[in-house]
């Protein structure tokens, strides 16, 4: 922007200095025009007074030279009288070295006034060191020439005269140029300088700089220019503003919307993978992007989809079974095709919805259904044998009566259990389930649960042991509730436990939990069935928990019973050595 202001000021001098120079011609012609008229003038005049002084003193042949010297020193002239003839009478320089060197170009203007008689009475002869300027005029007495009058001055004052005048003139030009700079450097800055706020400005929206601003000082066209550019900035700040957060929302989406997406332009070229694509599939995205979906997409069943909507231009969806190294996961693939205005065809995009959890709980539904079914079709089997085989007759025989309504009522209590368990567990599962929180002392509930489950550990001659240094332990929580889980944790000790072996139950005090850990010498669980354990119906020895009366959902309601607390719950098992089950709970 300095080039233009530059160019525009170099212009405007030019311009100006132009007019100064013709103004300045113009002026020193129209002052030498005017000083040589009134030079000229002057020797008219005084040729015309001392012709008139002549002519009343009685002409030529009478005057008296001493005026007409003393005339002549007065008014800075030669003053030469001739006869009709054109001979010299007087000369009132004649004695002077003037007179000498200008005598000859003198007695010329004579002869030629004389003999030619030119309507013109002056003429400029230019000589070496100076000008001379002649003017003549005849001398008449009654009507009669009686002789001439030639007046000479030289023209060294005219041309100094015009030397003060062109030197006045250039000095005044010279200070009106450098006055004129000086204005024009200040108008044009304070002209441009807006208009250089407002280029920048420009470039910087140019660039992307919304927040570019140009000030503003005046209200006339510039200051309108400045105001149109900073509404324009503004404007297109606000819309930038819109489409970044409209950019956010929709890329935060796309991140977050908890499915993998895949869109696929109308070559077939892959253009985004999402967040979630990228981590179901553990792939890079600079190997798919910019590439076609079937050199890079390995499952043949998602090609044949996506081929599928590019072929028919119909949404497509299908469900799939893709192994990821050692597990298999299942999918809901769908292809919706991507029209835009004026059914200009865009692409497929492909969203992948992950619903390998959706089918567990679909088949934990399926064999939840199945264990409830068996567990429910053994004692109405048992009940429904028994009774009938008492209608056939055995109710005659005492014993056998009394041995199958024992049965009966064993079965009934199974059963009994088995729909009670499923009522805890269904409740504690509600999504509105609450403890009944309050403080307890954890020592005294372990101990009454022990002595509730001494009898059955002296049953199989079990050493039943209990370890706490502290005399009393206290954390919040539902005492109903912890109690029911130490009596499924240590019962199923007894119970897995063989004759003759050992359980211990230890109670540990840190500063903001307590750990409880029921041990037992039992039979202990295999490795890979320990993940299973705490699963609805779940059971390692299927017959000795049967046998025992258990419904399989003991652990499962444990499991969801100390979670409710906020607690964790972990085991440590080996083959043949016993099993550990350890119980964090927070002391609030």
């Amino acid at each position: 922007m300095t080039k233009f202001r530059t160019r525009l000021l170099i212009a405007l001098i030019t311009l100006i200095i132009t007019v100064l120079v013709g103004l300045g011609i113009l002026l020193g012609q129209l002052f030498k025009s005017y000083y040589s008229h009134s030079f000229n003038e002057r020797l008219k005049i005084e040729r015309n007074l001392l012709i008139t002084y002549i002519e009343e003193t009685g002409g030529v042949s009478s005057f008296n030279k001493q005026d007409v010297l003393k005339f002549s020193k007065m008014l800075n002239v030669r003053a030469t009288i001739t006869n009709p003839e054109g001979k010299i009478l007087y000369d009132s320089d004649g004695g002077t070295d003037l007179s000498e060197s200008g005598t000859r170009g003198l007695n010329e203007i004579i002869q030629d006034v004389i003999k030619k008689s030119p309507k013109k009475e002056d003429r400029l002869e230019e000589g070496d060191g100076y000008d001379l300027h002649y003017y003549w005029k005849p001398i008449k007495k009654d009507g009669q020439k009686e002789g001439y009058i030639f007046l000479s001055t030289k023209t060294n004052e005219v041309k100094q005269a015009y030397g003060q005048i062109w030197w006045i003139l250039s000095i005044s030009l010279g200070m009106a140029l450098i006055a004129i700079i000086y204005l024009g450097i200040r108008i044009t800055s304070r002209y441009t300088k807006p208009i250089e706020s407002a280029t920048n400005v420009a470039i910087e929206l140019a660039k992307g700089n919304y927040r570019a601003r140009t000030s503003i000082d005046r209200v006339e066209e510039i200051g309108m220019l400045g105001s149109s550019i900073n509404m324009l900035a503004e404007n297109l700040q606000a819309l930038t503003k819109a489409q970044e957060m409209q950019q956010d929302r929709l890329g935060v989406l796309i991140e977050n919307m908890g499915a993998g997406l895949v869109l696929i332009d109308s070559r077939g070229y892959i253009n985004l993978i999402n967040k979630g694509y990228i981590d179901i599939f553990h792939v890079n995205s600079k190997d798919y992007l910019n590439k076609l979906y079937y050199e890079v997409i390995e499952n043949e069943e998602i090609c044949q989809l996506v081929a599928d909507v590019f072929r028919t231009e119909q949404k497509a969806s299908k469900q799939l079974l893709i192994p990821f190294l050692i597990e298999r996961r299942y999918f809901a693939v769908y292809g919706v095709p991507i029209i835009g205005t004026n059914n200009v065809w865009k692409g497929v995009l492909l969203v992948f919805h992950d619903i390998t959890e959706l089918k567990k709980l679909e088949q934990m539904r399926k064999d939840f259904v199945a264990n409830v079914s068996h567990e429910l079709k053994t004692p109405v089997t048992s009940i429904k044998g028994f009774t009938e085989t008492l209608l056939d007759g055995a109710m005659n025989n005492q014993e056998t009566l009394e041995a199958f309504l024992s049965i009966i009522l064993k079965e009934s209590d199974r059963l009994q259990t088995l729909i009670q368990d499923l009522l805890d567990l269904s409740k504690i599962e509600q999504q509105g389930f609450q403890l009944n929180l309050q403080e307890v002392e954890l020592r005294s509930l372990l101990e009454d649960v022990m002595t509730l489950l001494a009898g059955k550990a002296e049953a199989k001659n079990i050493h039943l042991e209990f370890y706490c240094k502290q005399s009393q332990v206290f954390i919040i929580g539902d005492t109903d509730r912890l109690k029911q889980v130490f009596i499924n944790l240590i019962g199923n000790a007894i119970t897995y436990t063989p004759f003759e072996g050992d359980v211990k139950i230890i109670l540990l005090d840190f500063e903001e939990n307590v750990r409880i850990h029921v041990k037992d010498s039992g039979v202990g669980i295999m490795e890979e069935e320990i993940p299973r354990i705490f699963e609805r119906f779940y059971r390692v020895d299927r017959a000795r928990s049967r046998n025992s009366g258990g419904t399989g959902l003991g652990l499962a309601i444990v499991k969801h019973l100390i979670e409710a607390h906020h607690g964790n719950i972990s085991v440590r098992s080996k083959v043949g050595e016993g099993s550990e089950f350890i119980i964090e709970l927070h002391k609030k």
